[in-house]
């Protein structure tokens, strides 16, 4: 049949792009018109043709010229504006069978159907506002150039929009993904013990987080390497230091009470630790009178440290770290080292000149890590109270440096940081995002909201073990519990509320609550052991939900019931079902009431006031309190930066 093709433009190329052919129906793998592939030509090329080239399509070879069958981009529109559409000719298809029933088609002398809505009312015409367009005078270039910028201005800033919001999504999704491999980081080992029965007023204690850090005196691995020692000179591992940290529910402020390593402890039955491997070998030891702080952790690791500090404090322990020598020394080393200040020369009998000029200077790790360590300083004479005040003090300068904006703005410190502080730790229930979180709820506390305290002892025995004061520790913890102003705090003054919204207005009498409503803590201020779990039976088979039984943390001659302002209902109620029992208000709690069994205590109970029956119970005020805290209790300011 020969070529369908015609001559046309010589280098279509030239032309402008809706000018192009869309299709060239004369190649040889095109489809006819008529439906059936054409033959592939096996004519070859003329000798004079040019070579192949890559086209658009990805063939090799030139774009073919125009022929009649070719459709340009200007005429495919001039033919969909004329007829409505491009129809292509159907192949031969096979017969289809007949309808069952035959449809008239709609003409236009069919009625239209009725509309389901009725019909939009038109728009009302626009008024032109302003001189013609006709009218206007021409733009300068000028003119023309500053409406261009502002449309370039608009499309980029829309641009700039976008890419913001991409850039959001994208660094959450890698921050997220980068504290997800910071977690994985953390060595966990097994050391809380949530379920205690030595927590005291677990009810007063509902929203806080509590921490033990521990850091150890292990000569294994790099911490061998830092020159603390090998393991030639201490084997296993001891608790140096140990500080239990406590912030409240309302997170306004933070307390950290450190503990002597020699300490004398009762130690409660503990499980073998093994310090290679971070395991518990299965080993029970006895409990044993007369143990140093530091000895419990050698024999039964974290657990055994855990426990100990629960009964000696009465706080919940909900979370767990522990670091090394070569841990704190790489965390002081990624932060630039830390400035502190000495008022004379800082010289240990053991590690010799730690700082030998007095004044304030920057120090890196090794020297950091002898400036807490010394504890044979005769400068200071107090052995390892000294040691525990530099510690503190330390800490609050390193805190002050990580929070810094040269930590936090310098993503290459701020990675070192972090990666330095997972890396050589070993926690339970703690994660980075965790910290974060937690880290975003303190960014109001003032540095004066942050107190550090001392664990107050009376003196050393033959064994050089340091006596607990137990009347101030008890004292402490309880102040910690209630979140009492506790000496050098420099916080905030809470809004008190006014006097009426504490007690109800004398024509608003106190009626019985359903017994199923009210949540119980029942602890024992008393000196018979068992009789706040004897109680707690007894209430609640009255239907009381029985949430904790424990100890409280102080003695007590009456039994009352404490609650919160809004519990005062409540608190009378319970207090109906136990003889002699006298309410009072306690602003630390939430929506528990607590009983707390003081010696007065019959030893049984009886049924509550029936529903919706008015009570007149006996208020009582400041019948629970602890022993007042100690006039030289040792606490350090993390707002205090002055030279000791």
């Amino acid at each position: 049949m020969g070529d369908d093709r015609v001559s046309g433009p010589s280098m279509p190329e030239r032309r402008a792009p809706w000018e192009r052919p869309l299709s060239s129906i004369g190649q040889t793998d095109a489809v006819g018109r008529s439906g059936q592939r054409r033959p592939r030509s096996d004519t070859p090329a003329a000798p004079d043709q040019e070579p192949p080239e890559p086209g658009d399509s990805g063939r090799l070879g030139k774009r073919s010229p125009r022929n009649a069958d070719t459709v340009s981009v200007a005429e495919l529109v001039d033919k969909m504006s004329k007829s409505g559409s491009i129809r292509r000719v159907p192949a031969e298809r096979p017969p289809v069978e007949e309808p069952t029933e035959v449809i008239a088609p709609i003409t236009d002398s069919t009625p239209p159907p009725a509309p389901a809505v009725p019909p939009t009312p038109p728009h009302a015409v626009p008024e032109p506002v302003g001189a013609p367009a006709q009218d206007r005078p021409a733009l300068t270039r000028l003119a023309l150039s500053r409406v261009r910028r502002r449309r370039r201005l608009r499309v980029i800033g829309r641009s700039l929009v976008s890419v913001i919001a991409i850039l959001a999504v994208a660094l959450t999704g890698v921050v997220w993904g980068y504290l997800r491999n910071t977690d994985q980081g953390f060595l966990q080992v097994a050391a809380l013990d949530p379920d205690s029965a030595d927590v005291v007023d677990a009810a007063g204690q509902y929203g806080d987080e509590t921490y033990l850090i521990v850091g150890t005196d292990t000569r294994a691995g790099a911490s061998g390497q830092v020159g603390a020692g090998t393991v030639a000179d201490a084997e296993g591992s001891r608790s140096d230091t140990v500080m239990l940290v406590n912030i409240p529910a309302d997170r306004s402020r933070v307390v950290a009470v450190s503990f002597p390593r020699d300490l004398d402890v009762t130690r409660p039955v503990c499980e073998q630790f093994d310090n290679e491997t971070n395991t518990y070998t299965g080993e029970m030891f006895p409990e044993a009178y007369g143990d140093k702080l530091n000895a419990t952790y050698a024999l039964g690791g974290p657990k055994c440290l855990v426990k100990t500090i629960q009964k000696i404090s009465g706080l919940r322990i909900g979370h767990f770290v522990g670091m090394d020598f070569a841990g704190f020394e790489s965390m002081v080393n990624e932060v630039g080292g830390v400035e502190v200040c000495t008022a004379q020369p800082l010289i240990d009998y053991e590690l010799g000149d730690v700082l030998p000029n007095p004044g304030t200077q920057r120090i890196d790790g090794h020297t950091a890590l002898d400036y807490v360590r010394a504890r044979n300083v005769e400068s200071e004479g107090n052995g390892d109270y000294g040691r525990i005040k530099r510690q503190q003090r330390f800490l609050s300068s390193l805190l002050r440096s990580a929070l810094s904006n040269k930590v936090l703005l310098d993503p290459g410190k701020l990675n070192g940081f972090v990666n330095a502080f997972t890396s050589d730790t070993f926690v339970e229930n703690v994660k980075t995002s965790d910290l974060v979180t937690l880290g975003r709820s303190l960014q109001n506390v003032d540095a004066g909201a942050v107190t550090f305290l001392t664990i107050p002892t009376t003196g050393t025995n033959d064994y050089g073990n340091e006596i607990p004061n137990d009347d101030a520790i008890g004292a402490i913890f309880q102040a910690i519990i209630d979140d009492d102003p506790l000496p050098g705090e420099e916080r905030a003054e809470p809004v008190t509320p006014e006097p009426s919204a504490a007690a109800p207005a004398p024509d608003a009498p106190l009626l019985a609550v359903e017994p199923g409503t009210v949540s119980l803590q029942v602890s024992n201020a008393s000196d018979i052991a068992g009789m706040a779990q004897t109680a707690a039976d007894e209430l609640a088979t009255y239907g009381f939900q029985i949430l904790t039984v424990g100890n409280f943390s102080g003695s007590a001659a009456q039994t009352v019931v404490r609650y919160s302002p809004d519990q005062e209902a409540a608190a009378a109620t319970v207090a109906s079902a136990i003889p002699g029992a006298a309410i009072e208000l306690a602003p630390s709690l939430n929506n528990v009431v607590e009983v707390v069994l003081g010696s007065n205590y019959a030893g049984y109970t009886q049924y509550p006031t029936a529903f919706g029956t008015q009570i007149d119970p006996t208020q009582v005020e400041g019948t629970t309190e602890s022993a007042p805290l100690p006039e030289n209790l040792s606490f350090t300011n993390a707002a205090d930066d002055t030279c000791a």
